[in-house]
């Protein structure tokens, strides 16, 4: 494994325990705290996710033009000011305003990251993906276990800890100077070079599937934002709520053995991946529209922990591949921003059913999302079956 991956791999978790002191209170914080409902929260979040899907354009067109240790940079700097003005002013309406900032800078980080991955060990395919995949992990196992102490006493805390965890951050991303990584490595795209495949097919399949990717994450929000309050409403404590994650997280590094057989019997079935993990997923919601204590929730987070193990590696796998030659960046963050589109609309959908017309109407209506998800991942590919069967009849 290059240097480059396993630097990638210590940034990405650093990045993510900064970010999960955060993410996984916000929607508490602004419920609770600074008593908005939770279609009010759901905004707040959509406008979060919203300048998330800018950052991810944006730090996907950076890394083409200028390199990934460029476009890191400027994410980080960017939401290291964002950070600091919301540590000293976190009332309504400045936290809006930070926390949209912090979603577009954080969506420059994320795209050139995953980039990086695929330009810099490209014989990796899965694996790096699913490297940088469990370092995210185990951030969200460390992050969210330790706000849940610091929330308990202070929701203040939890801005302090998400600057000094996002300074580390920097001083990491700082060493990739010592690293020539961007213009070192060149990553022979096969579907490139065989010119079998042109551009705007690739794009047009990353966009069918990038649909797909949306309803999935569109649902997974939920436990973040309508999730996260009702499980409030029911009694569960601070605490017990940042446990699922760190059990979440936990499981993810720790299952690993239990699922890698089944991925290396199913080695290149992408389509047969995403479906069983969208299965898993249903399950999950099925189980939590019954739950009304911790323990049924924990049921619910570790079933949904399996699911999204066969997903979330997968996506930007397939983009790496469907990625031309010097559109890595483009591609990552192209598809980065389907997934920032879903938590975009994903905490608004949900703060409005759920006031509207209750929780459990709530969890009927993402399980049909799940079913429809199936269409475009089972069909992303058609485009390029269809361009390749021309060439042929062509030639």
């Amino acid at each position: 494994m290059p240097k480059t991956v396993w630097l990638l791999i210590i940034g990405m978790l650093v990045n993510t325990t900064a970010n999960s002191f955060l993410w996984p209170m916000n929607a508490i914080y602004m419920h609770q705290e600074l008593g908005q409902t939770l279609s009010v929260a759901g905004l707040v979040l959509m406008a979060n996710a919203a300048a998330g899907v800018v950052g991810n354009l944006l730090g996907g067109f950076l890394f083409d033009k200028i390199g990934g240790f460029k476009a890191i940079m400027i994410g980080i700097i960017i939401t290291l000011i964002g950070l600091v003005l919301l540590t000293i002013w976190h009332g309504w309406p400045h936290y809006v305003w930070f926390l949209a900032l912090i979603g577009f800078s954080g969506g420059i980080v994320f795209p050139s990251m995953y980039a990086l991955i695929g330009v810099a060990w490209p014989e990796g395919g899965r694996r790096g993906f699913n490297a940088i995949y469990l370092s995210q992990n185990v951030g969200v196992a460390i992050g969210p276990a330790l706000a849940g102490i610091v929330a308990s006493h202070s929701f203040d805390y939890l801005f302090i800890a998400n600057l000094v965890m996002y300074i580390v951050f920097f001083f990491i991303a700082l060493f990739f100077k010592r690293i020539k990584s961007d213009d070192s490595y060149v990553q022979p795209n096969v579907m490139n070079e065989s010119g079998a495949i042109k551009d705007r097919t690739s794009v047009y399949s990353l966009c069918i599937l990038g649909f797909g990717f949306l309803l999935a994450w569109l649902v997974y929000s939920q436990w973040t934002t309508t999730i996260s309050s009702y499980t409030q409403d029911l009694g569960i404590s601070l605490t017990q709520y940042s446990l699922l994650w760190t059990v979440n997280g936990l499981l993810i590094v720790l299952g690993q053995p239990l699922i890698n057989p089944i991925i290396k019997r199913m080695e290149g079935k992408f389509k047969s991946q995403i479906i069983i993990g969208l299965t898993i997923f249903i399950a999950s919601f099925i189980v939590v529209s019954f739950a009304g204590t911790f323990k049924m929730f924990l049921v619910a987070i570790i079933i949904i922990t399996f699911g999204e193990m066969f997903i979330w590696p997968i996506v930007p796998t397939i983009a790496s591949i469907l990625a031309p030659k010097g559109k890595d960046g483009f591609f990552q963050g192209l598809i980065n921003s389907f997934a920032a589109l879903g938590k975009m609309v994903g905490p608004f959908i949900g703060g409005v059913l759920a006031d509207a017309y209750g929780m459990q109407v709530m969890f009927v209506l993402l399980i049909g999302f799940l079913v429809v998800a199936v269409i475009p991942f089972a069909l992303y590919d058609l485009p390029l079956k269809r361009h390749q069967k021309l060439q042929k009849t062509e030639s």
